[in-house]
């Protein structure tokens, strides 16, 4: 394993390369200086969401949701709430389907809320339908 990671920012999509060891030290963005990490998940577009999955080293997860669904807005305190555990050995990210539908329809979402686990650029795991924050830290953690 590498000493370093690269992580890529959310704010500004600058990718980071930080030590292993300082991963979990708040560190922030060298391009933006915001904290990498907020203990929340950040909300995406189509460029974003690509970038974060094809140059993070840590696992990228992501809710597929939409304004108009019910259990998506009934799931989204619980996905917010599942970060704080999971960072940073995960970022969780969401995408809004209605928006960026191209996007939706090339990984397959046919039902939402559908979380999607990626890593080292590739799918490795999905689950749709709501579930609770301790369901989500569990399904993140056992892939972890």
């Amino acid at each position: 394993m590498s000493d370093n990671l690269h992580v890529v920012c959310t704010h500004c999509g600058g990718v980071n390369r930080i030590p292993r060891v300082r991963l979990g030290q708040n560190p922030k963005c060298g391009k933006c200086k915001q904290a990498l990490f907020q203990g929340k998940p950040a909300d995406v577009d189509d460029a974003m969401l690509q970038k974060q999955i094809q140059r993070n080293d840590i696992p990228v997860v992501v809710d597929f949701w939409a304004p108009w669904c019910g259990p998506c807005k009934m799931m989204a305190p619980a996905f917010a709430r599942a970060a704080a555990p999971l960072e940073p050995d995960a970022r969780l990210l969401k995408l809004n389907t209605e928006q960026y539908q191209q996007l939706s329809g090339q990984l397959g979402i046919r039902s939402i809320p559908t979380m999607i686990l990626f890593k080292n650029g590739q799918e490795v795991d999905r689950v749709s339908g709501a579930m609770d924050a301790q369901g989500i830290v569990s399904w993140i953690s056992r892939q972890l």
